[in-house]
């Protein structure tokens, strides 16, 4: 028989187990946000801001890590395009006039609306074309059998163009001879490739080597004051404004100048620079 003093220890042990010890929670690293994720924004643009807004969104991309594609096209089918619900989410076009008409069909947030430029026009010769020109008149040479312009239905330049010829009173007269380019890029390209000798194009577009130029006095047509605005359906719209400003801020103004812009503000000057 075991001892008294044996047994109740055996007791004590049965009514008090050991306590199992509380388990060492996993230690982990303080979880880390992870970066915001980068935002890719549909910039609908007017064919003569190809070079200029190219400039620009390589810097804001730079900048803020945003992606920028631009679509560019004349300012009438672009709008059109965005008018039938077409994805893009700012809309910079080469009339304000499209802008405005657009808000007041509910696709442009009409508060967005701001003026970045006022575009001028160019008169472009072919350099190899064997021609001159540098006043609208030239064109009245029977060397000159061909001149390309935007189509005025929908590309302002284009419309700007032929303002300049029936202001001169020349339109009844060379209308015969010019040739429409889908948009004043297409136009350019018939000057640059000898198709046209010579064409009315943007100026901002028209530092290429295939051709020579002589800017085109501005009072021979309306004003052409190129607007913005965000496309009311868009999903990014903060990072579109942003974009937007960018254009009128201090990085994207010294670029739209370089390309021969008159910004909001600015005087024109009508000698060619």
């Amino acid at each position: 028989m075991k001892p008294f003093w044996v047994i109740f220890i055996a007791f004590l042990v049965a009514c008090n187990p050991t306590q199992t010890a509380a388990p060492i929670e996993k230690l982990t690293s303080p979880a880390v946000p992870e970066a915001s994720a980068s935002v890719e924004i549909q910039v609908a643009a007017a064919a003569d801001l190809q070079f200029a807004f190219t400039e620009i969104a390589a810097n804001f991309e730079q900048q803020t890590g945003n992606k920028v594609t631009l679509i560019f096209g004349s300012t009438g089918q672009l709008a059109q395009q965005i008018e039938n619900g077409a994805p893009y989410d700012l809309f910079a076009a080469a009339n304000r006039s499209y802008v405005d008409e657009l808000a007041m069909k509910n696709r442009i947030l009409p508060k967005s609306i701001e003026l970045y430029a006022r575009g001028r026009i160019v008169l472009a010769v072919n350099r190899l074309s064997g021609v001159s020109a540098t006043t609208l008149n030239d064109l009245l040479s029977p060397k000159i059998k061909h001149i390309a312009i935007a189509n005025p239905e929908h590309a302002p330049y284009g419309l700007a163009a032929k303002q300049a010829f029936e202001k001169l009173g020349l339109w009844e007269a060379l209308k015969d001879k010019v040739v429409f380019g889908e948009n004043i890029r297409q136009a350019l390209q018939y000057v640059q490739t000898g198709d046209a000798e010579a064409g009315i194009v943007s100026l901002s577009v028209a530092d290429v080597p295939e051709i020579t130029w002589t800017l085109i006095d501005d009072t021979f047509h309306q004003p052409i004051d190129q607007a913005l605005g965000v496309v009311s359906g868009s999903p990014h719209q903060d990072i579109t404004r942003q974009f937007a400003a960018f254009i009128n801020g201090e990085i994207g103004r010294p670029i739209m100048r370089k390309y021969g812009f008159v910004l909001p503000g600015e005087t024109i000057v009508q000698s060619a620079p």
